[in-house]
């Protein structure tokens, strides 16, 4: 566990990945729990963000994650103009195979003792029934059921505000804001995808999708024939007369290799962290290829959670949603003006905003 330990401090001390105000290790020996929680900033308010359950090729592997995947998180927060910093669990294992009531408790316990630091959700590997659990124990737990006060599932919104991001995308790069017409691919039809492409179906667009679950892929073509599919992501981003490709499963989706393969003019998902290096976005830029910068377009998901903690409401949660279509504009203006790519753009306005936090 010194590895470990020493990579966290590291990073946090001397790496561009840096800049956490705190990372806590949790262990519950009795359950089987081994979490990380990692609070990047907390400037405009409580660190906000998901609680992520996957079977990490390693320890340091899972470390890594929780810090890209926080600072993500207080830039999406700031970006959608919440009164929330940013913050990320991961809780390392599969969810298949170790998770439990019990385990879940404990990490309630762990994140109650953060004294409200830090305010969890739902991600990849956890549900609405999991928030339930947690928030037993816990009372800064958002993405709960309706019937247990809260919003339920945020894949809803986040959908949504890909697909306002999508529009907006089209509108600055063809000058209309509809995707009727247009070739979508859609890789990852999971608790986000599958609402994706319920709105780009009723958009008139045309899609294409692939997931790794089989029954992922056949719930949509069960419901959609017209749909058509994909062996795999190499083959859809490789897919001729491409319009839009549209990155929701985990991260780094966006490397050398697929950059260079990809057909799409432009690239919008729901997917975290999808540039795999610093450079990528110079490189879809130098393609060409416009980048929805993903905290930004996917951000209706801790909008819907954020609204929770104040007596969650559809409607408005759904309004704030929209402005992600005026936000992903003002980012294509703003790197235009400053001779940037759109996620450099996005890092500026957001770095702005939590420096103005600070300094007030």
């Amino acid at each position: 566990m010194t590895d470990v330990t020493d990579g966290v401090l590291h990073t946090l001390f001397h790496s561009d990945q840096g800049g956490h105000e705190q990372v806590v290790v949790c262990q519950d020996r009795a359950t089987g729990l081994k979490a990380v929680i990692a609070l990047h900033s907390t400037a405009l308010g409580p660190a906000l963000g998901g609680t992520r359950f996957y079977p990490y090729a390693s320890e340091e592997a899972a470390v890594a994650d929780a810090l890209n995947l926080s600072r993500g998180m207080s830039y999406k927060n700031a970006m959608a103009g919440l009164g929330h910093g940013g913050g990320k669990a991961v809780i390392i294992g599969d969810p298949e195979l170790i998770k439990s009531e019990e385990l879940l408790l404990a990490y309630g316990r762990f994140v109650a003792s953060l004294g409200g630091r830090y305010v969890t959700a739902c991600d990849v590997g956890t549900y609405v029934a999991d928030m339930d659990v947690v928030a037993r124990e816990c009372r800064w737990t958002t993405g709960r059921s309706p019937e247990n006060g809260g919003a339920g599932d945020s894949s809803v919104l986040t959908a949504y505000g890909v697909f306002q991001g999508m529009r907006a995308s089209a509108q600055h790069l063809w000058g209309d804001p509809t995707l009727r017409g247009r070739k979508v691919g859609v890789a990852g039809v999971g608790k986000v995808g599958h609402h994706l492409v319920e709105h780009l179906l009723s958009d008139g667009a045309e899609v294409i999708v692939t997931d790794v679950r089989e029954e992922s892929v056949r719930r949509i073509t069960d419901l959609h024939p017209a749909v058509t599919v994909a062996v795999d992501t190499d083959a859809l981003i490789r897919t001729e007369g491409l319009d839009i490709y549209a990155p929701c499963a985990l991260g780094g989706a966006l490397d050398d290799a697929s950059v260079a393969a990809l057909t799409a003019r432009v690239v919008c998902g729901a997917a975290n962290n999808q540039l795999a290096h610093p450079g990528v976005e110079k490189d879809l830029a130098d393609r060409s290829v416009l980048y929805a910068p993903d905290y930004v377009v996917n951000a209706g998901g801790v909008i819907q959670v954020a609204d929770e903690l104040q007596g969650f409401d559809f409607d408005r949660c759904k309004a704030k949603a929209s402005k992600i279509f005026d936000t992903t504009l003002a980012i294509f203006a703003r790197a235009k003006a400053d001779g940037i790519p759109p996620a450099a753009a996005a890092d500026r306005i957001a770095e702005q905003r939590m420096a103005e936090a600070v300094g007030r």
